[in-house]
């Protein structure tokens, strides 16, 4: 599908105060102008991402009273319960939880709530298993901020509850004895877009007074996975995080690396995104989450191999149901949706595992670049539903139009899910269709691509490369940049290599020549002839494969010259 080329607009007179402040090159000064990044203290802190400059705990609101609590609980020899959700951020909270309890020598107890029994966050079942095994304390992580109800049935059973969680809470809030979340009102911390990991590392800071970087890794995966910014105080676990991975003390993330077979590689984003991320998710969306739990809490190096190998199935098994609907849903797309009229794919199946529909949404968006609902109907004609958006259609907005035909709905801009009657489906479809006429104009419905800079080819060099590459980990809120470059002179043939990646080389028309790698772009090998002239847009890299690191471009994509 065409893109759309949007480059930023330079600012020569900041880049130039940036670029001495700090003996940068004027590009990188750009680069971090285009991330919000203009005062140089901020850009300081920005590159070196050093532990230090992690905040003072205490400034959390409620930080106080949830230390006091916990050290009640150590000195009273309470029973506390852990409430972890079962995505990647909940059970690496639980793990990094357990572990600063445990070593204050509190008896923990975990729960974990099954995402198709119970569904997420805080249940009704709860206060009565919490009943049973005598529990005085439940901390909630990553989930409670709404849980009204919930946390009422608890202090009803006896309970006292603590709530570390940094979803967006709602204009109230329950009745627990402390609730950690910088996006409450009132709270003054200069940083609000922790993932529930990071604010468990916060805690951790402030019983300890210090911050363990042992566990730093675990937080660095929780951080990327969720898919929060990284920049402030995410960058500074992310970054510190990952360098630990490769030496890491957990003895189930050891087995994860080796089964995952990337142990002893440097660990970036991507990894985690793509590799660990999934499999540590898989035993949530295939089976129950305390199996994930456990690996993090093995101290067995067998045993945490043993379940590795359980998630590595899991991981397959979900890989494989994926991929059968991915292609049915497509299937439909083909068969069903007229894209002169819809403009928001709704496609709906009796049987889909409700545990991949998000994926599925996701891969249906991407490859056709519109608002999807993936609807399983279950045999009672519940359908059950994962959203995904566009840039342009705030999906919880055209949802809250749609309410009359739905069950329940929740979520916000880019993602949401929903239930739904089966025979309220059709009419959901059109009208959530007739909201997307008003809503997506016809230009928004092709993809952009957003480029940092546009740049001469011959600037390419080593000292930029490496420049680039301090300004990782990238991910939200601070992706790799991406550059384009014109009237680019191709030098050779392109080499299809694997399954369909192009190499090939392009110089400047002068000295300077450089090797382009475009993944996934056999299709554009019928433009690359030596002599054309393109217009390209790339990532720099490092090319480290058998010899001494050259830059090297990755493509994004590729127009012929005009």
């Amino acid at each position: 599908m065409q893109k759309q080329w949007r480059i930023n607009d330079p600012d020569p007179k900041l880049q130039a105060t940036l670029s001495n402040a700090l003996s940068i090159p004027p590009i990188i000064a750009q680069l971090l102008i285009n991330r919000g990044i203009t005062d140089a203290g901020e850009a300081r802190d920005f590159l070196s991402a050093d532990i230090s400059g992690l905040h003072d705990p205490f400034l959390l609101k409620n930080m106080d009273i949830a230390v006091l609590r916990i050290r009640k609980a150590k000195t009273g020899k309470e029973r506390v319960l852990i409430f972890g959700d079962y995505d990647v951020d909940g059970v690496t909270s639980s793990a990094l939880l357990n572990n600063v309890l445990t070593q204050l020598g509190i008896e923990v107890i975990h729960y974990i709530p099954h995402r198709f029994h119970h569904g997420y966050g805080l249940n009704e079942e709860v206060a009565e298993f919490a009943r049973e095994k005598k529990i005085d304390l439940l901390i909630a992580v990553d989930c409670g901020i709404n849980a009204f109800a919930e946390v009422k049935l608890l202090n009803d059973a006896g309970v006292e509850v603590i709530i570390i969680d940094h979803h967006e809470p709602d204009h109230r809030l329950p009745d627990a004895v402390a609730i950690i979340n910088p996006k409450q009102k009132d709270c003054s911390y200069p940083f609000k877009h922790l993932a529930a990991a990071g604010l468990v590392i916060k805690l951790t800071q402030a019983i300890r007074g210090k911050v363990d970087e042992d566990v730093l890794d675990l937080a660095a995966i929780a951080t990327v996975a969720d898919i929060v910014p990284l920049h402030g105080e995410n960058r500074i676990l992310v970054k510190s995080g990952l360098s630990r991975l490769m030496n890491t003390k957990n003895k189930g993330l050891m087995a994860l690396l080796d089964v995952a077979k990337i142990k002893g590689k440097k660990i970036t984003p991507f990894h985690v995104g793509f590799i660990l991320g999934p499999r540590i998710n898989a035993a949530g969306r295939m089976d129950t989450a305390h199996t994930s739990l456990d690996l993090f809490l093995s101290e067995d190096p067998q045993e945490a191999l043993d379940i590795a190998k359980t998630l590595e199935r899991h991981n397959k098994e979900r890989q494989q149901m994926q991929g059968d609907i991915v292609d049915e849903a497509m299937s439909l797309v083909e068969q069903d949706v007229n894209f002169n009229e819809q403009k928001v794919i709704v496609l709906s199946k009796e049987g889909w595992h409700r545990g991949v529909l998000g994926i599925v949404a996701s891969k249906i968006t991407d490859k056709y670049y519109r608002p999807t609902v993936i609807i399983s109907i279950d045999e009672d004609g519940i359908g059950t539903a994962s959203a995904r958006s566009i840039n342009g259609f705030h999906l919880h907005t055209a949802l809250s139009g749609c309410a009359d035909y739905l069950e329940t709905f929740g979520g916000h801009e880019g993602a949401a899910g929903l239930t739904i009657k089966k025979e309220n489906i059709d009419p959901f479809r059109e009208l959530i269709n007739k909201l997307a006429q008003d809503m997506l104009e016809a230009k928004k419905l092709i993809p952009t691509l957003c480029i940092d800079c546009e740049i001469p080819l011959a600037s390419i060099n080593m000292e930029l490369a490496n420049v680039i590459d301090s300004m990782q980990p990238f991910g939200e809120g601070n992706p790799a940049p991406v550059f384009c470059s014109r009237q680019v002179l191709i030098k050779t043939y392109p080499k299809v290599m694997g399954k369909d990646t192009l190499k090939f080389w392009v110089t400047d028309q002068k000295q300077f020549t450089i090797s382009a790698v475009g993944f996934g772009m056999a299709k554009y090998s019928g433009l690359i002839r030596p002599g054309a002239k393109i217009d390209l847009t790339y990532q720099i890299t490092l090319d480290e494969w058998n010899k001494a690191p050259t830059p090297q471009l990755i493509l994004k994509d590729i127009r012929l010259s005009e």
